[in-house]
Parts: C-alpha cells; structure tokens; sequence
C-alpha cells in the first residue's frame, strides 16, 4: 500500500466523516463550556488575589500557583477515577468540563492580574476622588481597560483549552479524538486520525490568525 491509500484514503475518511463530526460538536461544546466558566473563574480569582483579605488571597495564590503546576491530565485522571472512592461520581464530560476550568481559571486568574495592574494607578486614584464605589470602580474604570490589555493572551488561553479537550478521550468521552480513534481501528486504518487533524487545523488556524491581528492592532495603538 502506498502513502495515500495509507493516511488518506478518500473512501475510508467518508465512512468515517460522521462519527468525527459527532465527535467534533463535543469538542466544540466541552471547549466553549470551559473556556466561558474559565474565564469567569480566572476573574474572580484575580480579584480575590488582589483585593480580597490575607486570607482569601492566600487561598487565591495556592489554588492558582497548584493547578498551574499540575498537569491536566493528571488532574483529569484524579476527578473521574479517583473521585468514586470518596463518592463522587462524575460523567466523563462533567470530569473533563471540571478539569478544563480548573486549570483554565488558575492560567486567566495571571492574565487578568497582569491586565488589571497594567491599567495605570491614576485611574484608580481619580475614580476614588469622584467618590466611586469598589464595584462602580472595577465594573466602570479598571475592568474595561483590563480586558482590552488581555484579549490577545485570553484568546491564546482559549486556544490551549480547545486544543486540551483532546485529553479527555482518556476519560472515555467520545471527543473528535475519541471518535478518529474508534474509527481508525474498525477501519484498521490511519486515516481518521489524519482526517481529525485537519478538523482540528480548521477549527483553531482562525482562532490563531484572530490572535495575531489582535496583537498587532493593540501594538500599533
């Protein structure tokens, strides 16, 4: 057999084409879950590191600074086999949706600090002087600024998590990878990877692009 018939062969990636597109709608929804609650626990994790309590920020600090250090998939191995011995039982896509927040949050909550201590102390001072509120200050004056210093990171961030949800195939979630490996093996050929691949270039190349054009536009302002 030659290379095509080998890793692209056209018949065999037709046969296998739904199984990846049902696996694909996976991914897309366990990423976008991810990423969203990420973002928003990476907020308030900043938040709290930066202003809560000695306490609180202690807490915020040791959360961030350990799931920073653990990989993902041993983190995604501990929640779904580990958890029933304690019993907590989580499906595969509640184990991998957890374990995907977890570490996203902990990556954003950097972000956003680095975001908010970016926006210059003269905003804070002047919002205090007219007499602003904590929530009127952060929702009207640093945030907005923050968001705009984070977006090219942010997105950057969103592109590992999309890319991690390939991990979750370990957890028996019927992923895009999950779903080309099942298919390669009842076809006995590699192709349904090869096929994934591409599923996975024209899902995330755009997302990159937008990254790139989003650093060179904060760049030139």
């Amino acid at each position: 057999m030659d290379i095509f018939n080998t890793f692209l062969n056209w018949p065999v990636f037709v046969d296998a084409l739904p199984m990846l597109l049902k696996g694909l709608w996976i991914t897309i929804k366990l990423g976008a879950l991810s990423i969203v609650l990420g973002l928003i626990g990476g907020l308030m994790l900043a938040l709290c590191r930066l202003y809560g309590p000695t306490y609180i920020r202690g807490i915020a600090i040791a959360f961030i600074d350990v799931f920073r250090a653990i990989p993902l998939l041993v983190l995604l191995i501990v929640i779904y086999y580990a958890l029933p011995f304690i019993g907590v039982r989580l499906t595969s896509f509640t184990a991998a949706t957890l374990a995907l927040t977890i570490v996203s949050s902990a990556y954003a909550a950097e972000i956003f600090r680095s975001g908010i201590e970016a926006v210059p102390k003269g905003q804070f001072e002047a919002a205090r002087a007219l007499g602003l509120n904590y929530f009127w200050l952060m929702g009207d004056v640093v945030l907005p600024q923050a968001i705009k210093i984070v977006i090219p990171p942010i997105t950057s961030n969103s592109i590992n998590v999309l890319k991690d949800t390939a991990l979750a195939s370990v957890v028996a979630m019927p992923d895009l990878l999950k779903q080309a490996t099942q298919a390669q093996a009842l076809a006995a050929n590699p192709t349904p990877l090869i096929g994934a691949a591409v599923i996975y270039i024209l899902l995330l190349l755009p997302l990159v692009r937008l990254v790139a054009v989003f650093e060179k536009r904060f760049a030139e302002r």
